[in-house]
Order: structure tokens, then C-alpha cells, then sequence
């Protein structure tokens, strides 16, 4: 509930400035895949995760001169990264397996948005664009690792560990385009590294899995996300024109 209406808030704030200060509105549904990271502190090299996102942005637009603006933008974003294995079989048979480290995170970003003419005819822009960004943990597979491989939970973060609550930033760049005068849509590409952890996970002691009855001691345990986005975007301005 603390969620819903600190979004409420910060998109009405937003939505109120551009008021004020730009004559329309844009309202931006963007959707695309993610590519995303994580460096796991003590705990060995990670791979890609090739997920999605999904948002809504609501951003300040200047009739007369539409150079800069100001957005916020709140949707949903799948982070973290896996490990792939391949196994060759006596007689040439090859099986894989794959694990997924999995949080599915609500994100809201407040940005400023640089942008500039392309082409002769006006219709195009090409643009860049840098905010900080909030987000909030909604859920994650890690206790559904642990019950399907038992024998490596011991290495896994702990969901106890799990930080709900993580800092970003966001910079990227990318075309926005006009197909008529009130709809158009974008293209943009955004690294989205976090600056707080996922999961800080103390030192201590767990159950070891080859020795039952007996513990091992694992070490602290950091983990941080960062995702690369592609994201597709429709965009519906909302003009506003003064007339004498």
C-alpha cells in the first residue's frame, strides 16, 4: 500500500511540473527484452539472463521548442542472471540444464531527457537521457531453486538476505519519431546499473548437503544487478493549445 501511493504521488508531482512548465504531454508505453547481470561477491562468475520488461512514462513535451523534458516512467522489470551446463554422454548424447536467479522487480524512474532534431522534415529526434531509479522487490524463484536442487542451496543466496528496497540509475539514448500529429513512437536503449544490493548476505553457517547432521560456514555474499534494455515504445501526446 506504502508502494502504490508513493507512485501515486511522484507521478502526480511529475504529471503537475509538466503542467507548469511544457505545454503537452506524452504518455509512453514502452516494452522489450532485457539482457541482465549480476556480480556475485564470493560466489563465482555468472551468466546472462534473457528476460523482459514492461512501462508506462509520462513525459513534460514544449510545443515551442521540444529540446529537453522531464519524465517518470514505472513498470516491470525481471533481473538477475543463470548458469547453463552441458553434459556429453558416453556415445555422443548431450543434455543441458539451466538455472535461473529470478526478481521480478516494480521500477520507478524520474529522468531528464535531452533531445535533438534529425533529418530535414522535423519529424524525428534522436535523444538521450539519465534519472534515478526505484525499485521494489516483488518476488523471486530462489526458495523454488532450493527445493528442486537441495544438494546446491547451500550456495545460493539466502531470500532471507533479499534487499526489497534498491537504489539505481538509469542513462540511455535512443530515436523518437512522429507517425501524425498526437502519435508517434521510440526507440531506446538504457543500462540500468543498481547502486545497492540485491541480496547482502552475512557470513555464517548452513547445513551442509553431502554431510547431513554436520554445517559448513560460507562467507558474506553481495549481490548486484545491472540490465541492458531494448525497449519498443508508442507514444500519445496529449496537446494543449492556447487560443487569442
Amino acid at each position: 500500500m506504502k508502494m502504490t501511493r508513493f507512485v501515486f504521488v511522484l507521478l502526480s508531482l511529475t504529471a503537475f511540473f509538466g503542467r507548469m512548465t511544457a505545454q503537452s504531454t506524452a504518455y509512453v508505453i514502452n516494452a522489450g527484452p532485457s539482457v541482465g547481470f549480476q556480480k556475485w561477491d564470493n560466489g563465482g562468475d555468472r551468466q546472462l539472463l534473457f528476460k523482459y520488461h514492461a512501462s508506462l512514462a509520462v513525459e513534460s513535451v514544449d510545443n515551442e521548442d521540444d529540446r529537453g523534458s522531464l519524465l517518470a516512467q514505472f513498470g516491470y522489470h525481471v533481473k538477475g542472471s543463470a548458469n547453463r551446463y552441458r553434459f556429453l554422454f558416453q556415445g555422443g548424447g548431450i543434455s543441458s540444464f539451466s538455472e535461473e536467479f529470478r526478481y521480478n522487480n516494480l521500477s520507478l524512474l524520474l529522468a531528464a531527457k535531452q533531445k535533438f532534431p534529425m533529418g530535414a522534415s522535423g519529424r524525428a529526434r534522436y535523444f538521450y537521457f539519465g534519472g534515478i531509479r526505484g525499485d521494489y522487490t516483488l518476488s523471486t524463484n530462489i526458495d523454488e531453486l532450493s527445493s528442486q536442487n537441495p544438494i546446491a542451496a547451500a550456495y545460493y543466496p539466502l531470500v532471507g538476505a533479499m534487499n526489497r528496497w534498491i537504489v539505481g540509475v538509469t542513462v540511455g539514448g535512443g530515436i523518437q519519431f512522429e507517425f501524425g500529429e498526437l502519435v508517434g513512437g521510440q526507440v531506446s536503449l538504457s543500462v540500468n546499473p543498481d547502486l545497492t544490493s540485491q541480496v547482502n548476505q552475512p557470513p555464517g553457517l548452513v547445513s551442509d548437503p553431502f554431510n547431513p547432521g554436520q554445517t559448513i560456514s560460507i562467507p558474506a555474499r553481495r549481490v548486484r544487478n545491472t540490465t541492458i534494455e531494448l525497449s519498443f515504445g508508442l507514444r500519445l501526446l496529449k496537446k494543449v493549445v492556447y487560443e487569442d
